[in-house]
């Protein structure tokens, strides 16, 4: 019986073994597929599959999960109910993380200015951290009605 490439090909795919062990199994097995597994198998050639190095890891699904976690949380900004800027959280980190100085002073501008901030989920409910940031917004804005007041008085 003559062996062809696509007989080896297929044995090596489904058992994860080499050319030189598939075309071995075959010959023994006289060209029959499920006969040369079962050979392999009981020689304990095959080899579980082996899962691309950056699919598999444990750290990548877990980043891929955060990610898509944090996707479903929006940051909006927002003045007299009118929103000014709607974004995944994650594109707020990432902004906030490469544009350092941009970031802050963006979000001392939206603070000076009595806009709102808010992280809503995908459903639009509000995190309970909105209570803090309304506190902060307000404080900001005490201290800006002082500031604005002293310089009219000035």
């Amino acid at each position: 019986m003559t062996i062809t490439i696509e007989q080896i090909d297929l044995l090596r795919k489904r058992a994860n073994v080499g050319y030189k062990e598939a075309k071995e199994a075959l010959e023994k097995c006289n060209g029959d597929i499920v006969d040369a597994l079962g050979y392999l198998e009981e020689q304990n050639k095959i080899k579980p599959e082996q899962e691309d190095c950056i699919k598999g890891s444990t750290f990548i699904k877990k980043v891929k999960n955060l990610v898509s976690k944090a996707n479903k949380i929006k940051l909006v900004i927002s003045k007299n109910d009118k929103t000014i800027l709607n974004l995944p959280s994650t594109l707020a980190v990432l902004f906030g993380i490469f544009a350092m100085p941009v970031a802050i002073a963006a979000l001392i501008l939206a603070l000076v200015t009595n806009c709102k901030l808010r992280f809503n989920k995908e459903n639009g409910e509000e995190y309970d951290i909105n209570n803090k940031i309304d506190k902060v917004a307000n404080v900001v804005t005490n201290v800006t009605n002082k500031i604005t007041e002293e310089i009219k008085n000035a």
